[in-house]
């Protein structure tokens, strides 16, 4: 098991926005979170990542409650990629990629050549080793969208949580940032929005409806034509995709 939610509840003053939420995700596996907008997607990513704490319900890291882990070793363990995740220093790309290996070291502690090793493969695996060296401001939205997953995964995580890092990427990039989460061996948790993407590389998917799970499973048994329809308020045909064998979804006009 590497995480875990037991009949998790948050609130926000009187409003419940996750209500009674329980998934399993295994170790290296990709779970897609999928719902629309206000289902309490990102409510649920900042409650995994240690920076909420729920009202009622668990969350398991490991065998471990998430809420008797110390903060540090939540940062050592898990990366969180916000979808809105903001640099205000006009730093340089390895600069922020480096912020990555904090968790790791004491404060006395110098830079060393296993930390040089593991940002610059960060760096390379996001494909931004000729941008390493450019200022932040100088970047696209893309590029900084990249740069933010080489700093997660310059944390060296077991545990990989994104809240839709496909926002502001071309197609190739946001093919090529899926390829690439679906092949680390590291549990993920992901957010999208894109439905096809969902079902061509993630193992397990999660249906959010205004805060409750409505669908858990492989993506061939919950990407529905009805779900699509009741929860997404979309008509569409599903078939079996004949270049990956997942579901595809066709939209009607």
């Amino acid at each position: 098991m590497s995480i875990r939610v037991d009949n998790l509840v948050w609130r926000i003053a009187r409003k419940t926005v996750l209500d009674g939420v329980s998934f399993e995700a295994k170790p290296n596996g990709m779970v897609g979170l999928l719902g629309p907008n206000g289902s309490g997607k990102t409510s649920l990513l900042r409650l995994l990542a240690g920076l909420k704490r729920p009202h009622s319900g668990r969350i398991t890291l490991g065998q471990k409650d998430l809420n008797s882990i110390a903060r540090r070793e939540i940062a050592q363990r898990v990366a969180f990629m916000e979808q809105h995740a903001a640099t205000n220093a006009n730093l340089r790309v390895i600069d922020v990629v480096k912020l990555g290996r904090f968790p790791h070291r004491s404060m006395f502690s110098g830079w060393t050549a296993a930390d040089e090793n593991t940002v610059a493969e960060a760096i390379e695996r996001v494909g931004m080793t000729e941008k390493r060296n450019e200022r932040w401001q100088s970047l696209s939205g893309g590029e900084k969208q990249r740069a933010h997953l080489a700093r997660a995964l310059a944390q060296s995580p077991s545990e990989l949580i994104l809240d839709e890092p496909t926002n502001h990427l071309d197609i190739q990039h946001q093919i090529g940032l899926m390829r690439l989460v679906s092949t680390l061996p590291v549990t993920s948790i992901i957010a999208l929005h894109d439905l096809n993407h969902a079902a061509m590389f993630c193992d397990q998917l999660v249906v959010l409806q205004r805060g409750r799970v409505v669908a858990c499973g492989a993506p061939e048994a919950v990407l529905t034509e009805e779900l699509l329809r009741k929860v997404f308020g979309i008509e569409a045909r599903v078939e079996t995709s004949s270049y990956h064998s997942r579901p595809h979804i066709h939209y009607l006009r």
